[in-house]
């Protein structure tokens, strides 16, 4: 009988009859399980997990797999175990570093260009300062100041300036990383925390390589717009602060990305 008008058509995508489905180890599922605990909060960060004897008995597993569960939590970064007598598996809070790690390789697997990512950033970040002036809080901003008035000790610290590459890419990626966490939407800024590791490097290369002009002055635009900034924020004009914060990463970029960094592979940064 054939389908009346309008009748739902169903797909099946998964594997063809026939086609072997690989059942998943015991270790992976007990892996599953403490995971899900995690997560969801029911086993805190620093709680130590029950002996290994008494979990292998609540699984009714030997001690290899269970062991097995363990590493694979273990490369997720969600437990940390210690050998021993007075050893045994701690939860630990999910960083997000291990994603940034892992963000890391596939860009650099995929040949992804420096230029890629900051265009990513400046799709991004300009949205979530609007957003940070709609939602801000005090705290927000006294943590920005304390990020300009850091800047400024840097500045200061030395005649002539000349920056310290870590120092000064640290403290310029927290001013974005509070901007993406001020905005209040959480997946922005794991995402934007994702690429701190692949920023801040370039920019610690950058910095390395020396300027074309002087670089105190250069670093004190940097300042003032970082204060105009705040500025902005305590005003109330989200318009302004997005076309603020866009103008400020567009000219950043034109720095940034003027020589051969521009076209530089991800992979060519952590060789």
């Amino acid at each position: 009988m054939a389908p009346t008008s309008g009748s739902p058509k169903v797909s099946f995508t998964g594997p063809q009859i026939g086609t072997p489905v690989r059942a998943p180890k015991t270790a992976e599922l007990i892996a599953g399980h403490l995971r899900r605990q995690i997560v969801r909060g029911e086993l805190q960060p620093g709680r130590t997990l029950p002996p290994e004897i008494q979990l292998m008995e609540q699984y009714g597993v030997s001690r290899p797999t269970l062991r097995e569960a363990f590493r694979i939590l273990e490369a997720e970064a969600l437990i940390s175990v210690r050998r021993g007598s007075r050893g045994g598996a701690q939860v630990i809070a999910p960083e997000v570093a291990v994603a940034a790690r892992y963000v890391g390789l596939l860009l650099q697997i995929q040949g992804t260009t420096i230029n890629d990512v900051y265009e990513a950033r400046m799709i991004t970040e300009p949205p979530c300062a609007r957003l940070l002036v709609e939602r801000h809080t005090e705290d927000d901003l006294a943590k920005l100041t304390e990020v300009v008035e850091q800047l400024k000790a840097e500045v200061h610290s030395s005649k002539p300036f000349v920056p310290d590459p870590d120092t000064w890419s640290r403290l310029t990626y927290r001013f974005h990383e509070l901007i993406l966490q001020g905005s209040g939407n959480k997946t922005l800024a794991i995402q934007g925390a994702v690429l701190a590791d692949i920023v801040a490097t370039h920019l610690r290369t950058k910095i390395a390589r020396g300027y074309d002009d002087e670089p105190s002055e250069r670093f004190q635009r940097v300042i003032r717009s970082f204060t105009k900034f705040i500025g902005i924020v305590k005003t109330g004009d989200a318009a302004a602060a997005e076309k603020h914060w866009l103008s400020h990463m567009e000219a950043a970029a034109q720095f940034l990305l003027k020589d051969d960094l521009k076209t530089k592979p991800v992979v060519d940064l952590f060789s």
